[in-house]
């Protein structure tokens, strides 16, 4: 008994572990130091060509942030306003005569929905505006759950809003049918978005500690944050950890441990579990914005981690600092879950880190004046695309993803 009760306490504290940005960064740290001993399976490692990547994301992100001391977060809020759209102030007036925390619901509501639906869209994929307009990939998602949202299809009463039922009565045709997928436009992982939609109502509906249990609204998770803040300040990894641990339930099919889902955290034959939390990081970051709008200042910004995923990857790779083992592999599709998948996604977690440094260094920045945050938006992942469009038609990632639509 004394034993079985040990090995339970062990597991919930390496499952508390595993929620944090530090277990993100030990774990891909020991996965770069296994690149740099030229000891890894599938990739090789070419620090030489990193200065080329950094020099790369400069002229991008002064091109984009001709001022690079006032570059915004990496956030969802940038997507919302593409092809010079003002979108999101279109949304703000809707909501301008509510109360600070209404208002901070509804963003909040927003940018959750938009994120958990962000998950890679496929190449073919477009969503199309009234206007004629056509846009792809993450800022077609982006417009495309704007007008889902704004249409009153999350709430039960048709408001812009995102309550439990409404989640709860949203299925994969509705999603089809708003996202105007057809066989000629097809939508990876439709059926993966819905079923996390569902289940985010399921989570809205049944934790208290997080939602009203008046009207359960997925917005009550920002309110409750800028309450959880002290003298106005709230730790950027406070917001991760309330994400985590509110939605951490949604996840589909993954790693459990003490009883719980693990959520972007998967199993490596040699490097153990190995954690991401790459939607929920890219969640958390796209909440700094409305919660500072409510007067919350974010702090410690450089603990959350750089996002693994294919742009971000695809910029090393592309680039040739990594390089595929064998190149075969770029000619197959591959598993969220498989080894080469899981290297790809840590050595992209700690390769960013090195890049943000030598980013800051070249300009004379300091970490406080040029956050993460701010190197992946100027950025990384434009870089990223920029590079894949050079390389390939249409700018597809250098790898092939097998995805539900929750990942990447």
């Amino acid at each position: 008994m004394a034993e079985a009760t040990e090995t339970v306490a062990r597991a919930a504290i390496e499952y508390d572990y595993l929620q944090t940005t530090a277990a993100v960064r030990a774990s891909a740290s020991a996965v770069l130091a296994a690149a740099r001993r030229g000891d890894l399976a599938h990739f090789r490692l070419d620090e030489s060509l990193l200065p080329a990547v950094v020099e790369r994301v400069i002229a991008v992100t002064r091109a984009q942030y001709p001022d690079v001391g006032a570059i915004p977060y990496h956030g969802r809020y940038r997507h919302f306003d593409v092809g010079g759209v003002a979108r999101l102030a279109r949304f703000q007036q809707s909501i301008q005569d509510f109360d600070v925390d209404a208002q901070l619901r509804a963003a909040t509501e927003l940018v959750i929905v938009s994120v958990l639906l962000d998950a890679g869209a496929g190449t073919a994929w477009q969503y199309r505006e009234p206007n004629g307009r056509s846009f792809a990939r993450s800022e077609g998602l982006a417009v495309a759950s704007y007008h889902l949202f704004m249409s009153g299809a999350l709430a039960s009463d048709h408001s812009t809003s995102a309550d439990a039922r409404g989640l709860l009565g949203f299925d994969a045709a509705r999603l089809a049918s708003a996202f105007q997928v057809t066989p000629a436009n097809p939508l990876v992982g439709v059926a993966g978005r819905a079923s996390l939609l569902q289940r985010l109502g399921e989570v809205v509906q049944s934790t208290p500690s997080y939602f009203d249990s008046a009207r359960p609204r997925l917005g009550d998770l920002g309110v409750g944050l800028k309450r959880a803040a002290t003298n106005g300040r709230l730790p950027a990894h406070d917001v991760l950890q309330a994400v985590l641990r509110a939605l951490g339930p949604i996840w589909p099919g993954r790693e459990k441990l003490a009883g719980k889902p693990l959520g972007d955290v998967w199993r490596h034959p040699r490097f153990g579990l190995v954690p991401f939390h790459k939607l929920s990081q890219w969640l958390s970051y796209s909440l700094f914005e409305p919660l500072e709008a409510a007067g919350v200042i974010i702090t410690h910004v450089d603990e959350l981690t750089g996002l693994p995923e294919y742009r971000n990857g695809g910029l090393f790779l592309d680039a040739g600092v990594l390089q595929l083992v064998d190149p075969r592999q770029r000619e197959l599709s591959h598993e969220v879950s498989s080894e080469l998948v899981i290297e790809w996604r840590a050595l992209t977690v700690a390769l960013l880190d090195v890049l943000a440094d030598a980013v800051r260094g070249r300009l004379g920045l300091s970490r406080e004046q040029l956050p993460l945050a701010r190197v992946l938006e100027g950025g990384s992942w434009r870089a990223g695309r920029e590079l894949a469009s050079e390389l390939r038609p249409g700018g597809p990632p250098p790898l092939r993803i097998e995805s539900d639509g929750t990942v990447f």
